[in-house]
């Protein structure tokens, strides 16, 4: 920051605070940031230097500035902020001069990101990259919709490049339909801080992956395994067992769940701020009920829990931390459901009541009374018990709702 402060003292000739420099939007846009950071020195006006140097001396210190600027300057400060840049920012500026890349070329941050979503050939890729010293402190793999990778890559990985992946903290596997329990296995061994694990969408994952992953990696705070329809009870009693500190869960469409399961797991995991159990039809009142032991629970997507009933939604709205909600096509809901969440739960920014039929205007009145101002996204739309359901009608209840539709 005091490097920065004195870039902006050369450029505007005072002391600038940052709350001041914010007031410019020289921080708030990089790229606006990164054109006036890179602009040459203006020369000196100050009158007083006038009066010693000569126009020739002046062009001379000019240049020399000049050279100072973009040769030692603008590269010390760009190093000091590239922790805060995305890394295609950060390769951007690679291209800019020799001297930026030459200084920007040893940032870690540079090197902590490996991003092969949706290309070709991500398998052999990612053991090229990892088998690089300068990957020997990577951080986040994602390998979301990759194609042309399978377990014996993840297994070559485990062989070769493990010591590269001991400090990984994020793993994105989503759509990777070719990895199954095997390389889930290999891979999650070299992996022991990993924090992040999403797998969406893999129907070759069983139990016997999800064993894998908390017998090698103990600090998971966000799991996703949506859409993994072979993921069975056993594999929240893993959970539940070893992920007290689990923070956010996705269990979309994970159909073979059961209340047995989910029971245990809303026992254990009670750090949990966010839930998603989209498209689950089978829980009950029983297992619903056992939500209100979730404090810290900020969002919670419920659309399709056909059989969630008022009395259970009550039990849900003693999670006072709610912020977003989806009780989409929750049909056996009514206004008494609503009423006791709109009373208990005041900081609700989101809210979907989308196809409720049992739904009316009463409850739409007392979410105004009780949160009007924070109510930013609400969607009634298939609501027929609400008669007022125009936009107009809807502004004047909320006036800072600007989303009419979550669902569609």
């Amino acid at each position: 920051m005091a490097i920065l402060n004195t870039l902006l003292f050369y450029r505007t000739g005072k002391d600038i605070t940052g709350q001041v420099f914010r007031s410019h939007n020289l921080g708030k846009s990089p790229s606006f940031f990164f054109h006036w950071l890179l602009l040459p020195t203006p020369p000196i006006l100050h009158s007083a230097s006038q009066h010693f140097y000569s126009k020739v001396g002046m062009e001379e210190i000019a240049e020399t500035e000049d050279f100072t600027w973009s040769r030692e300057t603008v590269p010390r400060v760009l190093l000091l902020v590239s922790s805060r840049l995305s890394q295609g920012d950060l390769f951007s500026l690679l291209l800019v001069n020799p001297w930026i890349y030459r200084t920007l070329v040893s940032a870690s941050s540079l090197w902590e990101v490996l991003n092969f979503r949706e290309r070709k050939n991500a398998g052999n890729r990612l053991i090229a990259a990892l088998s690089l010293p300068r990957y020997r402190n990577v951080k986040q793999i994602n390998l979301e919709f990759a194609q042309d990778v399978d377990d014996t890559h993840l297994t070559i990985l485990k062989t070769k490049c493990s010591d590269s992946l001991k400090g990984l903290d994020s793993l994105n596997l989503n759509g990777c339909q070719k990895i199954s329990d095997e390389g889930v296995e290999a891979v999650t061994s070299c992996c022991p801080q990993l924090k992040t694990f999403s797998i969406y969408w893999n129907v070759r994952l069983t139990d016997a992956g999800l064993r894998h992953l908390v017998k090698n990696c103990k600090g998971i705070v966000h799991l996703n395994i949506s859409g993994c329809k072979n993921i069975s009870d056993q594999s929240l009693e893993f959970i539940a067992d070893n992920y007290s500190e689990l923070e956010s869960l996705n269990l979309t469409r994970c159909v073979k769940l059961t209340d047995s399961g989910l029971k245990q797991l809303l026992q254990k995991c009670l750090s949990l701020q966010s839930l998603n159990l989209y498209a689950l039809s089978s829980f009950t009142d029983k297992v619903y009920k056992k939500m209100s032991l979730l404090v810290h629970l900020k969002l919670l997507d419920l659309c399709g829990a056909q059989n969630l009933s008022d009395e259970g939604l009550s039990s849900i709205s003693k999670c006072k931390n709610l912020i977003t909600l989806n009780l989409t096509w929750c049909v056996r809901v009514t206004d008494e459901g609503v009423i006791s969440v709109a009373r208990s739960c005041t900081s609700i920014e989101s809210l979907s009541l989308f196809g409720i039929t049992g739904v009316t205007d009463k409850s739409l009145e007392t979410l105004s009374k009780s949160g009007s101002n924070k109510i930013t996204t609400l969607d009634v739309n298939g609501c027929i018990g609400i008669k007022n359901r125009s936009r107009e009608k809807l502004l004047q209840l909320f006036p800072n709702l600007k989303c009419f539709k979550v669902h569609s």
